[in-house]
């Protein structure tokens, strides 16, 4: 089906066991080839070539499709076949909009960026940790604008506070080792993606990776030094490849998080409140008011504290009112969202 060159080259892609027993007979005489680029009315992957753009019909929705995902292609004319299933998938429910929007398929390795400033923020990172947990991507915490803090190793207490083995790295996204610093999670046939807030810095650590300078970079833009919010210079999701062999998506920048469908991801956050639950008197114990709850015992204790409990109340309820339940009659059940 390819040759040892094209082969090598989808293996740095990702290409791996996991999407080639998926292949059938009817798969006989197309290709794999992975998204890069989706827009409204256009789909473009990858290739030794460079971007191809897909011949896709005209009914094909292409918002069903991620940067990142695998699809197979017919050579002759480049047209779409089919889509594979995927490994992982980071999504996220939009308020206002039916079903969920899909940001980034088959990730390794989620770099949630935040700086060292103003931006920094704990809630709004556990909420970006349960959706890399949720999508089964190894989350990392990446602080930028270290040269610019007067106490990095705060910030970095903090991030590392967030979750049981969580791995943070602090680094200045212009400095000519940043890309090194990323060196564990990018390398041969790795797939990263970069989140968080418009003027953190992905952009400029997609350049790093990458490699990208003069007209082919990303652009990058500045942060208000008043809160340290920045201008979306990404407005569109794109993979490029990196130096160490792997690939990065790029995302546009995300404030607002509204989480949904993340249960197991919250879980994983807050590992040691879903550790302390397992031993209070009552199954369904809200960890409030019940006598016999480990949790607020811990809170007395001074071994949990009372802040990061408030979060995670916050988290689970949003997460409550926001997944849609299924209702309705065995075997017709349809997607009902709570109000």
């Amino acid at each position: 089906m390819t040759t040892d060159h094209e082969a090598t080259f989808l293996a740095s892609l990702g290409w791996s066991d996991f999407f080639s027993d998926q292949l059938t007979d009817d798969d006989h005489g197309l290709i794999p080839r992975r998204i890069a680029e989706v827009h409204r009315s256009r789909l473009s992957v990858t290739s030794l070539d460079g971007l191809i753009r897909l011949k896709i019909s005209h009914q094909l929705n292409t918002s069903e499709f991620a940067v990142g995902d695998w699809v197979m292609v017919d050579p002759e004319d480049d047209s779409l076949m089919r889509r594979l299933e995927r490994r992982t998938l980071l999504q996220r429910r939009v308020e206002g909009r039916q079903g969920q929007q899909l940001g980034a398929a088959n990730v390794d390795t989620l770099l949630i960026v935040t700086s060292c400033n103003a931006d920094f923020n704990v809630a709004r990172l556990e909420r970006y940790m349960a959706l890399a947990n949720q999508a089964e991507t190894t989350p990392v915490i990446v602080l930028t604008k270290a040269d610019l803090a007067p106490d990095v190793a705060e910030y970095e207490a903090q991030a590392k506070a967030l979750q049981r083995d969580l791995a943070v790295v602090v680094l200045n996204a212009k400095s000519e080792d940043a890309a090194a610093a990323l060196g564990p999670w990018s390398g041969f046939g790795q797939t990263l993606a970069l989140i968080g807030s418009s003027g953190v810095g992905k952009s400029t650590l997609v350049n790093a990776l990458a490699g990208l300078s003069g007209e082919g970079s990303q652009a990058t833009g500045g942060i208000r030094e008043r809160d340290a919010k920045g201008r979306h210079t990404t407005t569109a999701r794109s993979l490029h490849a990196m130096a160490g062999g792997g690939w990065v998506i790029d995302t546009p920048g995300m404030r607002t998080l509204h989480v949904s469908d993340v249960q197991e991801g919250i879980e994983q956050v807050f590992s040691e409140i879903t550790e302390l639950a397992e031993h209070c008197r009552f199954r369904d114990c809200t960890h409030d008011h019940e006598p016999g709850c480990a949790v607020q015992a811990a809170v007395k204790s001074g071994t949990l504290a009372p802040e990061r409990l408030a979060r995670w109340r916050v988290l689970r309820e949003e997460n409550d009112k926001n997944t849609p339940k299924m209702t309705g009659p065995k075997g017709n059940k349809v997607l009902q969202k709570r109000r």
